[in-house]
């Protein structure tokens, strides 16, 4: 991170950046981009909170602000900052900053755990062996939007697209690995530190969610203790792997629900629950309402929205 930074300098990157991303976003919603890890998003209005998954990925805001909260802990990011999160995480999303005249504005650029890894075998990037968060927030500076703006300009030129964005998507990931939380990130690559075998349980969990959640046994495919597993896990998680499991198949019975039209009970059995009484009550416990009263709120949301 650079100890003196020009503001007029991020400022003339970031109206170039907000005039790219209302181009490739000209509506309200999340628009994907010919760079295959790269997308965008537009929001006219601040939103409710949003239950969500957060993919490893790099989240900038152009314009407007958003706040990603885990477990109780908020992560507030706008223009003068960035987001990453290292692994799967679930939290809740809330734009706290839009109106039609200047509307939310971001883009999210997906990280590959072996490009990281390339990228600190190259260099003389450092690990201290702590384990932390899978999210984090650290301030932006010109060197990383340049990189930002270079990839967003070759959408211009799709004939450059195979051949550059691997190369500034590299810079880019390197740009952050330098910031001053980089070692938050280069954790989750290292083999064996703890936070790389608490991202292969969060993988597993993540593939397995329909399954029984055996703590052994998922503790033995990362080759750690139980208690060794809890412990860093919630560390990296900052909850515990039950309610990691529980958070992960409540949000995807809710896009069941939205998405095939399942009645509750089928949603909860598709998703692992053996008890419809169970799953409704969590839930509702989840996302405020039961089931069916939630899909029908959203879709008259949604409708009010659209119209």
């Amino acid at each position: 991170m650079h100890d003196l930074v020009h503001p007029s300098m991020i400022s003339a990157h970031l109206q170039e950046l907000i005039l790219l991303i209302q181009r490739h976003a000209p509506s309200d919603g999340t628009h994907a981009s010919a760079v295959p890890e790269l997308c965008f998003r537009r929001a006219s209005h601040v939103s409710e909170p949003k239950h969500t998954v957060n993919m490893p990925s790099l989240y900038v805001v152009a314009q407007g602000s958003k706040t990603a909260t885990l477990a109780g802990e908020n992560y507030v990011y706008d223009p003068t900052t960035y987001m990453v999160t290292s692994v799967h995480l679930p939290v809740i999303g809330k734009i706290t900053q839009a109106s039609p005249q200047l509307p939310y504005l971001s883009l999210q650029l997906s990280i590959s755990p072996d490009v990281i890894l390339d990228i600190i075998h190259m260099s003389s990037s450092q690990w201290n062996g702590k384990t932390g968060r899978g999210i984090l927030v650290s301030q932006s500076d010109p060197p990383l939007l340049d990189g930002l703006l270079r990839l967003v300009r070759l959408l211009d030129t799709p004939e450059d697209i195979q051949f550059l964005a691997p190369l500034i998507t590299r810079e880019i990931l390197y740009r952050v690995l330098k910031g001053e939380q980089g070692a938050l990130i280069r954790q989750f690559v290292i083999a064996g530190s703890y936070a790389h075998s608490i991202s292969k349980a969060i993988h597993l969990i993540n593939r397995d969610y329909s399954k029984p959640l055996v703590i052994e046994e998922l503790a033995k495919e990362a080759n750690m203790s139980p208690s060794s597993l809890h412990k860093h896990f919630k560390k990296v998680t900052a909850i515990s792997p039950l309610q990691y499991l529980k958070a992960i198949r409540l949000q995807t019975a809710r896009r069941l629900l939205l998405s095939e039209g399942l009645e509750a009970a089928d949603a909860g059995f598709r998703v692992g629950y053996e008890s419809p009484s169970q799953f409704s009550r969590e839930y509702a416990r989840m996302f405020g309402r039961p089931p069916m009263n939630d899909v029908k709120h959203l879709r008259n949301t949604f409708s009010v929205r659209v119209d």
